[in-house]
């Protein structure tokens, strides 16, 4: 049975799922998130994406991405994770899938929903009891967008 076509529109924004492959970790220590946030960075200015949010969690990884080619967010997310697959596999001596299925993609209007959408993502590991505070988490965007901290990887959105 083939795959549902994702959807591509123009001049929107995209929240990212990808879920480790049957919910299991893909990140153990602190090499792992640095290694994935590198990639991240690698790609987005590969294929020149803007990244306004993001949130590693030990099992999965959530972004909010606006693609400047919408045809190329398959490409740039598919890319991330083949080779953070590829690096994790051979760390730790696996074989195998890394990630569950392909990654989700949900459209996201420029609007109010995107700050409402990155909060979401942000919080996560508030809501999961990592944190009482998504500012404790290194591995999410919250303290790069409130302080507004120049790091090359998080954009700020100009349009709202």
């Amino acid at each position: 049975m083939p795959r549902n076509a994702r959807i591509i529109l123009e001049n929107s924004c995209y929240h990212i799922i990808a879920r480790g492959n049957q919910k299991q970790e893909v990140f153990f220590d602190v090499p792992d998130y640095e290694k994935y946030l590198q990639l991240l960075k690698k790609y987005k200015y590969r294929y020149h994406f803007k990244l306004y949010g993001y949130c590693l969690m030990s099992n999965h990884v959530h972004m909010v991405i606006e693609p400047r080619v919408p045809e190329e967010m398959s490409k740039a997310v598919h890319g991330i994770n083949l080779s953070y697959s590829i690096w994790f596999n051979a760390k730790y001596e696996k074989v195998g899938h890394l990630w569950q299925d392909r990654f989700k993609s949900m459209v996201i209007q420029k609007d109010e929903y995107l700050i409402g959408c990155i909060n979401y993502i942000e919080a996560n590991p508030a809501r999961a009891n990592i944190v009482n505070n998504p500012m404790h988490y290194p591995w999410c965007s919250h303290r790069e967008r409130m302080f507004d901290i120049k790091n090359n990887l998080l954009d700020s959105p100009d349009f709202l």
